[in-house]
């Protein structure tokens, strides 16, 4: 094999790495909404031809390299704040590398078996495995090709009927459409019909997804004050003692400002409090009084306890609303975990190799939430049905729907992106929170310990954002969208886009197996 089919796969792994955003020099870059369809383009160009061995193989290692570079900052929350050992700094990234390669490998397979061609079929059968690595061994949809499109107001109309995955399925679809025409005009000098239809696809997905936007139901009068804060407390020094005097301290100084500039519901980071609300009645009792004081709802992530038999604690990442009337009302505690950060899987296996990289907030595994449920909480004498996120939950278009679908109005999306660093990773979560409010069609206020915090309308539209690693909060007045007007077609009926590339795959394939049988025997 020549070096043709490696370049190709090289500008594959180039051109995924800056389809999302990355932080460069300082600089924040993000190119993707034009440089995402040339990475489709090179992957078909440089499988062309392969049969499955070798296509699976060349499309797995240029995935790997692709998005162990994407998940570099994997070194960040490992080593830096988790004190793992280096190794298990350098195996982070290329694990989570060879998850992800493994459904390129797949794909490539498929593909080459069948002799796929269409993009079509192509763009139904990577969005397929795309929606599998949403949930396959607990899932990690990040980098899903279709988060590149964030900035792109056409595709961005698709989301409320197709989620994320319309806007990979059109990328893809248009970077398949764009390397065979090019194909064809050097070689037979005309296009195929189903390369001509898919051009003329891409064009109608965003005619669509515009109309999409223009019909969106515009904001009700109803709106409710909302302020995040962002307490930029250092993710190494919050869990001392004297660190979470000082973080308590930070984030109620800054509460008072957001109370005064007239904020009904101020909301405050994951952890934001280093400790457990719900166990410690000074602690408790200290933040109903700033509630008291300031008239506001405060949305507080902490710690939540539950203590068991034989004196064993359950210990939950949790969101706690605490009413200025009623005090603490409500709490959701977070029901996605963070696999080798917030539990083990397979502890009995791996238990004696890795340990919780979020060690601070408790010495065992995080315990998992019920589920997503919305809470009817009380804002300025309005009662208020509000989906509380809580960071890694922000990932799974699935889970967050269920928040609004259970009711909810608006999203208070609570994170903590210290483990980060100084990476591109906190603006491609940035990202895809954004296409969160673009699904379910409602408003989110996002509070992040260290950035990005934001205020994203029900389009997906970033309209406010800090700057990371620096002391802020931002406020808006910000809409109540509940249903009809928040209830967007996915946020009802789910992953039914997603589905149906997976039955339109399992047919296309069927067929061509089926072509080719028929033929072999003709040859016969």
């Amino acid at each position: 094999m020549g070096r043709g089919p490696w370049l190709w796969l090289g500008g594959y792994a180039l051109a995924s790495f800056f389809a999302f955003p990355q932080l460069i020099a300082g600089v924040v870059v993000d190119l993707g909404a034009a440089v995402s369809w040339l990475a489709p383009a090179c992957l078909w160009m440089g499988l062309r031809g392969a049969s499955p061995r070798q296509a699976a193989k060349r499309a797995f290692l240029a995935s790997l390299v692709a998005h162990s570079a994407i998940v570099h900052w994997i070194w960040i929350v490992t080593v830096v704040y988790g004190h793992a050992n280096p190794w298990l700094g350098v195996l982070g990234p290329l694990g989570i590398g060879v998850y992800v390669a493994g459904f390129a490998a797949a794909y490539a397979a498929v593909a080459a078996a069948g002799r796929l061609e269409s993009p079509w079929l192509l763009a139904a059968l990577w969005t397929a495995l795309e929606h599998l690595r949403s949930f396959a061994l607990g899932g990690f949809p990040w980098a899903t090709l279709g988060y590149s499109q964030h900035l792109n107001p056409a595709l961005l109309g698709l989301a409320p009927w197709t989620a994320v995955y319309g806007l990979s399925f059109v990328t893809f679809l248009g970077g398949v459409a764009l390397a065979q025409a090019t194909g064809e005009w050097r070689g037979a000098g005309r296009l195929r019909a189903a390369t001509c239809g898919a051009l003329a696809g891409v064009v109608a997905f965003h005619l669509l997804g515009f109309a999409s936007g223009a019909l969106t139901p515009s904001d009700p009068g109803q709106s409710v004050r909302v302020a995040v804060l962002q307490g930029n407390i250092d993710q190494g020094a919050k869990w001392s003692r004297e660190g979470f005097e000082r973080a308590l301290s930070s984030y109620e100084g800054l509460t008072r400002e957001a109370s005064a500039a007239g904020a009904q519901v101020v909301v405050w980071p994951e952890t934001a409090v280093p400790g457990a609300i719900g166990s410690d009645p000074r602690q408790a009792g200290r933040l109903e009084a700033l509630a008291e004081e300031t008239g506001a709802l405060l949305v507080i992530g902490a710690v939540g306890l539950e203590a068991g038999p034989a004196g064993h604690r359950s210990v939950f990442d949790s969101a706690f609303a605490i009413d200025p009337r009623a005090g603490l009302v409500a709490r959701y505690d977070k029901s996605h975990l963070v696999p080798f950060g917030e539990y083990v899987p397979l502890a009995e296996l791996f238990g004696s190799f890795f340990e919780a990289v979020a060690r601070g907030i408790a010495d065992t595994a995080v315990t998992q939430g019920p589920g997503p449920r919305a809470l009817v909480l009380s804002a300025g004498g309005t009662s208020l049905t509000v989906g509380l996120p809580i960071c890694y939950e922000l990932l799974f278009p699935d889970l967050v729907r269920r928040f609004v679908n259970d009711g909810g109005a608006l999203l208070l999306a609570i994170t903590n992106d210290a483990w980060y660093g100084r990476t591109g990773a906190p603006y491609q979560f940035l990202a895809m929170t954004a296409l969160r409010s673009a699904e379910t069609r409602v408003w989110t206020a996002r509070a992040a310990n260290t950035g990005v915090s934001a205020i994203i309308d029900a389009r997906g539209r970033v309209q406010q954002r800090t700057r990371i690693f620096e002391r802020d909060w931002l406020q808006a007045d910000v809409p109540i969208r509940s249903a009809p007007a928040g209830g967007s077609f996915y946020t009802r009926y789910g992953d039914v886009f997603a589905w149906s590339c997976w039955a339109v795959s399992a047919l296309g394939v069927w067929q061509s197996h089926r072509r080719r049988g028929r033929g072999e025997r003709d040859v016969r």
